[in-house]
């Protein structure tokens, strides 16, 4: 697989718009992704969400967290979401989404204005909750999608659209499948 180009901060901010049309009450999931250990990424045509497990497969639980005292899992930050759009444009080809690191890509609008936390979506059969924690960028992230790409989602119209996506929590179980509705509760 080639490399990410890395987008210049006038190029990325040039696709706000698109971004901000983000569908705001019914969207789509264009992708899931499964992380079975550190690193490794599986896209899958279809999955199920667990209210123990999260996304089933996925590493999440194992890996467990630097923000809980006993270094478990963070029960709120089960899954990581992020925007469709903002990936068609930091990534370019749907080949590199899964390189974020997130297991749902959903073509809708993460805004806090539009899904704060507690914000419930229905994807499939089941339905996920926003939660509290920020989602943050990081290193990785600039490593693969570029500098600016960080400056990009960590400035604040890109902290107020949530641009590099939401924690979320499962709240009712359930197969989920590419192509899905995702709609807000």
């Amino acid at each position: 697989m080639s490399e990410v180009k890395h987008l210049s901060m006038e190029v990325l901010t040039a696709g706000l718009d698109d971004i901000r049309q983000s569908p705001k009450a019914s969207g789509v999931l264009e992708l899931i992704v499964r992380r079975p250990h550190t690193e490794a990424r599986e896209v899958l045509d279809a999955g199920e969400l667990d209210l123990v497990e999260g996304l089933v497969g996925d590493n999440w639980k194992q890996r467990g967290s630097s923000q809980t005292a006993d270094g478990r899992a963070h029960p709120d930050m089960q899954l990581t979401v992020t925007n469709a759009r903002l990936m068609a444009l930091v990534a370019q080809d749907k080949r590199h989404w899964p390189l974020a690191g997130d297991q749902l890509y959903i073509d809708f609008d993460l805004s806090v204005d539009n899904a704060p936390p507690g914000t419930r979506l229905s994807l499939g059969a089941a339905v996920i909750q926003i939660t509290e924690p920020p989602h943050t960028g990081c290193k990785k992230y600039a490593a693969r999608f570029g500098l600016d790409a960080l400056k990009f989602i960590s400035s604040p119209v890109g902290k107020q659209l949530q641009l590099r996506g939401i924690n979320a929590k499962v709240i009712r179980p359930g197969a989920i499948r590419v192509g899905d509705v995702v709609k807000k509760l």
